[in-house]
C-alpha cells in the first residue's frame, strides 16, 4: 500500500502542534520529537532490502551517526541526537527511493549516503525548501555508477567537463572503476568508437621475469583490474565481442609511441608508475573526439629510486591548462573498505611522522 503521508507532532519551537506538511508516497507516516523519528515505509518486501541482510545497513548507519535504531516490520524507530536522527531519516528515505527503483542497496551505499551528508552539512534540504540535490552518476546498461563521496562527485563532473582528467589519491576511491564506467557509457551512447586501456608493466616491488603466451597473455596480469571493472558494467558478451572486434583494446604502454588515438575513451590506469617520458608521450597520443582518463596513486610509486614519476610530474605542469581537469582522493574518500581507510591513514601518518 502507497499512500501520501503527513507529518505530525509537537513543534518544540512553536510550542503548539506542527502544522500537517505533504510526504512523498512511499512513507505511510512519520511522527519525530526533538530526539526520536518513526518512519513507516509502505512495502515490506522493499524495506527488507534497504535494511540489508541482518539489517546490516541499518546497524552501518547507527555506528555512523551514533543513533539507535529499532524495526518493528516496515517501522524503523531513530533515537539519538535530533540532528543525528534527521539525517539518518534523510538517508533512509533516500536509499529507499533507490530501492523501489529496483536498485540494490549495499554498505557502499549507504556509507557514500551518510559522506555525503557530512560533506554538505545537510544531506537535503528540509520538505518543501527546494529541489532535492543529485549525487553525480555514471549509467550504464548494466548498472547506474552513484558518486558515493564529495570527491567522487566532482570527478564524475569533471569527466563531463574536460577531454582530458587525471585522478589521484590511494587505492580503494573509485578512480579507475568510475573511469571504466565512464568509457563504457560513452560506448554505450555511441560518443566513442572505442574503448583503450594502457598500463604501465612495472611490478610492485616483485621481479616476475619472463611471462609465457603471446602480447596478450604477458599484459593481462597487469590490466587484471580493468577487465573486472569492464566485466561489472557491461554485459560479458559485449566486452567478448569487443575484445575480438577491437572495440576494447589492450594497449600495452610500450607499444602506444607513434600512435594518434580518435574517436576513443583512452584510460591509462596507475600512471604513477610511468616515467617522464612516457608520460609526455602517452599525453600527445590524444587525437580528434577523444578522451583521456589517467588515474594513479603517488603513494605507491614502484619505479626504479631517483626516477620522477611522470603523473605527479603531469599533474604539476598542466593542472592548470584550460580542457584538462584534476581530481584529488584522500583517505577520507576510500569506500572499498572500512579497515582500507583506516590502513591508509595509518600509512599516511607513520610517513608524515618525523622519525625518531
Amino acid at each position: 500500500m502507497s499512500a501520501d503521508s503527513t507529518v505530525k507532532g509537537f513543534d518544540p519551537l512553536r510550542g503548539n502542534a506542527a502544522t500537517p506538511s505533504p510526504r512523498k508516497p512511499g512513507f505511510a507516516r512519520e511522527t519525530s520529537s526533538p530526539a526520536e523519528v518513526t518512519i513507516a515505509f509502505d512495502d515490506n518486501r522493499h524495506a527488507s532490502s534497504l535494511m540489508g541482510s541482518h539489517d546490516q545497513n541499518l546497524a552501518f548507519l547507527e555506528r555512523r551517526l551514533g543513533i539507535e535504531a529499532t524495526v518493528r516490520g516496515n517501522h524503523v524507530a531513530l533515537r539519538g541526537p535530533a540532528e543525528a536522527c534527521r539525517q539518518a531519516r534523510k538517508v533512509l528515505e533516500s536509499l529507499y527511493d533507490r530501492v523501489k527503483r529496483g536498485e540494490s542497496v549495499a554498505l557502499g551505499d549507504v556509507d557514500g549516503a551518510i559522506r555525503m551528508a557530512a560533506s554538505q552539512g545537510q544531506l537535503f534540504p528540509a520538505d518543501g525548501d527546494g529541489p532535492r540535490p543529485g549525487f553525480a552518476q555514471v549509467a550504464t546498461r548494466k548498472k547506474t555508477i552513484v558518486a558515493r563521496t564529495a570527491a567522487q562527485d566532482a570527478y564524475i563532473r569533471s569527466l563531463g567537463r574536460h577531454e582530458l582528467v587525471f585522478a589521484t589519491g590511494p587505492a580503494g576511491t573509485g578512480k579507475t572503476y568510475i573511469a571504466v564506467a565512464w568509457a563504457a557509457a560513452l560506448i554505450e551512447r555511441g560518443e566513442a568508437d572505442r574503448i583503450i586501456l594502457s598500463r604501465p608493466a612495472v611490478e610492485a616491488g616483485e621481479r616476475l621475469g619472463f611471462l609465457p603466451g603471446d602480447m596478450k597473455e604477458k599484459v593481462d596480469p597487469y590490466l587484471r583490474p580493468l577487465y573486472d571493472a569492464l566485466y561489472d558494467v557491461m554485459p560479458a558478451e559485449k566486452v567478448e565481442r569487443g575484445m575480438t572486434s577491437g572495440m576494447i583494446e589492450i594497449a600495452p604502454l610500450a607499444f602506444m609511441r607513434g600512435r594518434t588515438l580518435a574517436n576513443a575513451v583512452v584510460l591509462l590506469d596507475e600512471a604513477q608508475n610511468t616515467s617522464s617520458m612516457q608520460m609526455k608521450m602517452f599525453l600527445t597520443r590524444l587525437g580528434e573526439n577523444s578522451r583521456m582518463i589517467i588515474t594513479g596513486d603517488p603513494t605507491q610509486i614502484d619505479l626504479p629510486p631517483g626516477q620522477v614519476s611522470g603523473l605527479a610530474e603531469a599533474v604539476g605542469l598542466l593542472e592548470n591548462v584550460e580542457g584538462i581537469g584534476v581530481t584529488r582522493f584522500s583517505a577520507a574518500d576510500v569506500v572499498r573498505h572500512e579497515l582500507v581507510a583506516r590502513i591508509v591513514r595509518a600509512y599516511e601518518g607513520a610517513h608524515e611522522s618525523p622519525s625518531v
